[in-house]
């Protein structure tokens, strides 16, 4: 069975690029858009909508006008994704973008901008496991109620295990 070209080569395919974007990226517009579509999930309507609005540079096309993506776009790509994890708006996506375009100088500025997402992040985290832990007690709660029905022992394992940890 023949080898792939791409695999010959040494280039990694668009989905492994994507899902682990590191080291240096290869400049060279190779990926079609239906490639990066399925590898970041993103629609090829919001492919074409993150160039327009500048989150993407403006795309290389193929002699048929078709959009080729580097593997630089697809670690921007991948990098915005988690952006868009941690809850950072579009806006600030931008104000990102734009600050990595205007380079070193914007270093400061940059940290500053994903120290507070990373707080708004931890901040979320706490609430989340907050919420977590009603949850669970809530279940626990359940599952005593059942099992009193039934006449078999409560098994309130999540509550429990949660108040052995704090202890």
């Amino acid at each position: 069975m023949a080898t792939p070209v791409r695999a010959q080569a040494g280039l990694r395919s668009c989905a492994e690029v994507f899902n682990h974007p590191v080291g240096d990226a290869d400049r060279t517009a190779r990926h079609t858009i239906s490639e990066v579509a399925a590898a970041s999930g993103l629609t090829a309507h919001t492919l074409r909508w993150y160039e327009r609005i500048g989150l993407l540079d403006p795309v290389d096309r193929a002699v048929g006008g078709q959009r080729r993506y580097s593997d630089g776009d697809l670690h921007r790509l991948a990098f915005l994704g988690r952006l868009r994890l941690t809850g950072m708006s579009v806006a600030d996506m931008l104000k990102y973008v734009d600050m990595v375009r205007r380079g070193e100088q914007t270093y400061v500025e940059r940290r500053q901008l994903l120290e507070a997402q990373r707080e708004e992040v931890r901040q979320r985290i706490v609430d989340l496991q907050a919420t977590l832990a009603v949850l669970d007690h809530k279940i626990d709660l359940y599952a005593g109620m059942i099992a009193d029905t039934a006449g078999a022992p409560a098994q309130c394992q999540y509550y429990r295990a949660e108040e052995e940890q704090s202890a």
